[in-house]
């Protein structure tokens, strides 16, 4: 069912691009009623166009926060065309039909990113341009609503087709993204009242959401996938390689959480579905990068490698010896990116604009949601606590520390054994933390990283001695576990009796 457009009403916030519009609309005769800033726009452009103000015969008040909100407006766009009664009421109160509504909103997303004055802030939430657009959009069978710029060159090509008409599939399409854009526009009004308040978990929780790329699949290739931001980007360039798939992501997203964790400037993270499988933070980058590849180079094969430092050529040549998917860095040498672009399909990623601090976490299954604040406080000896009799030196307790960070982002439970804060064996996903512990040990005995400087770390307290004497009887001199289990004495009891450092920790951090 075609509708015929007579009269377009414009209020846009962006006037980009308005000249190509404004030549069809005047070509196929149509009214133009404006206010404001879009009103002067259009008449700087040389097109004909009636004020709001003398369309109502009621003046713009209240600093310009009342223009549309006005019967003959709402009238104008909400009646059923086809209704009697609706054409009636026009008739009675000398209104007249508006066919299509062209409106983009305050920039408030934008306003919040570049200030925190609240009164400015406030004064970019749009209210009549949202209830124009939700108008049109309930009365697509009639009118048609235009939310985007970017939807221009569609409804010209649409006027051109049926002459001045839109079909109503154009209409109902039209619709359907008018309500997702006046959704997103309030969820995130929404989020920052939110913020501002202090309320991380309202009643109700409004998600919102850019599209950023619809993935190759998901976990499996019978599955559909498709990444959102709540940013415009992910803050992540990809400069090479082929594209990202959702197992890509979720290992990305892994690797940075750890990298972004350790020193500025410092640390190689080797990630295997979402597990680390080798962290190092020796100064020297080409010797991080193989210290944490020492860890589990099995593992590693095939994996997602992310440097927390600007990529030489030196290093991308001992990149190049092994398979790897992804590549993350802050930046790369021009050099070094020919070298390893040798390698059509390895993707390169560059996270120099990507931070990962207070935000939150998000799980769902079928219609429910969990949501939790992510695992991100730095460590610092003030949350420890050493209970043993025997100290840890300097040396053995910044590695409890590296170790015990490292732990956090393994999956539960998670045992990390460390030297010069390097992993050397890393126990993850076991129900059994017995388990975590021999897996640990059995990969630092694989790949021969045994030495006198050895600590471990756990992500939940030891129920039973059985797992810390496991680790002591491997070579492990110092432990760093959280507190709260019923048999802690018993734990401290058992370091005490072997001369092993026992560090309890004031936080538990399982990662499931």
């Amino acid at each position: 069912m075609k509708k015929k457009i007579k009269t377009a009403l414009i209020s846009v916030s962006d006037k980009s691009n308005l000249k190509p519009l404004l030549n069809i609309l005047k070509k196929n005769k149509i009214q133009i009623i404006s206010s404001g800033g879009t009103y002067k726009e259009i008449k700087k452009l040389k097109f004909n166009c009636l004020e709001v103000s003398d369309f109502t015969n009621s003046p713009e008040i209240l600093e310009g926060r009342v223009k549309t909100l006005h019967p003959k407006i709402h009238a104008g766009i909400l009646n059923k065309r086809e209704k009697k009664s609706h054409l009636k009421d026009l008739k009675d109160n000398g209104f007249e039909n508006i066919d299509l509504v062209v409106v983009n909103f305050y920039p408030f997303e934008n306003t919040i990113k570049k200030t925190n004055n609240h009164k400015k802030i406030i004064e970019n939430i749009d209210i009549g341009g949202p209830t124009m657009v939700r108008s049109a959009a309930k009365n697509y069978n009639d009118v048609t609503v235009i939310t985007s710029s970017e939807q221009y060159e569609e409804l010209i090509e649409e006027l051109k087709k049926f002459k001045g008409s839109t079909s109503l599939s154009f209409r109902e399409k039209l619709s359907r993204i008018a309500f997702t854009e006046t959704a997103y526009y309030d969820s995130v009004i929404s989020d920052y009242f939110n913020k501002k308040t202090n309320t991380i978990f309202p009643k109700k929780k409004v998600l919102h959401g850019n599209l950023t790329e619809k993935l190759r699949y998901g976990e499996n290739p019978h599955q559909q996938s498709a990444i959102y931001s709540t940013s415009s980007n992910t803050n992540l360039k990809q400069i090479h390689g082929k594209q990202l798939g959702y197992n890509n992501y979720n290992d990305i997203f892994s690797a940075l959480t750890i990298s972004r964790s350790l020193p500025k400037g410092k640390g190689t993270v080797i990630v295997k579905h979402a597990n680390p499988c080798g962290v190092s933070i020796k100064n020297d980058h080409l010797e991080s990068y193989k210290s944490a590849l020492s860890c589990d180079p099995v593992s590693a094969f095939g994996g997602i490698v992310s440097c927390n430092f600007k990529i030489t050529k030196n290093l991308s040549l001992e990149l190049n010896k092994l398979f790897l998917e992804v590549i993350i860095a802050n930046g790369f040498e021009s050099s070094a990116i020919k070298i390893l672009k040798a390698k059509k399909n390895l993707r390169l990623i560059d996270a120099t604009n990507y931070t990962s601090k207070e935000f939150l976490k998000f799980v769902s299954c079928n219609q429910n949601i969990m949501i939790q604040s992510e695992d991100l406080n730095l460590f610092s000896t003030k949350n420890f606590k050493i209970v043993s009799k025997q100290k840890p030196t300097s040396k053995q307790f910044k590695d409890l520390i590296f170790a015990f960070n490292v732990c956090r982002y393994v999956k539960s439970n998670a045992i990390v054994l460390a030297s010069n804060e390097t992993t050397v064996g890393i126990g993850s996903g076991q129900p059994s933390r017995l388990d975590s512990c021999q897996i640990a040990i059995n990969k630092m005995k694989k790949f021969n990283l045994q030495n006198n400087n050895l600590v471990a770390a756990s992500d939940a307290f030891f129920p039973f001695v059985d797992g810390i004497e496991k680790l002591v009887q491997s070579g492990v001199r110092a432990v760093v576990q959280p507190s709260g289990s019923i048999r802690d004495k018993e734990i401290i009891n058992f370091a005490n009796e072997t001369d092993t450092v026992l560090v309890f920790s004031k936080t538990r951090h399982f990662r499931h």
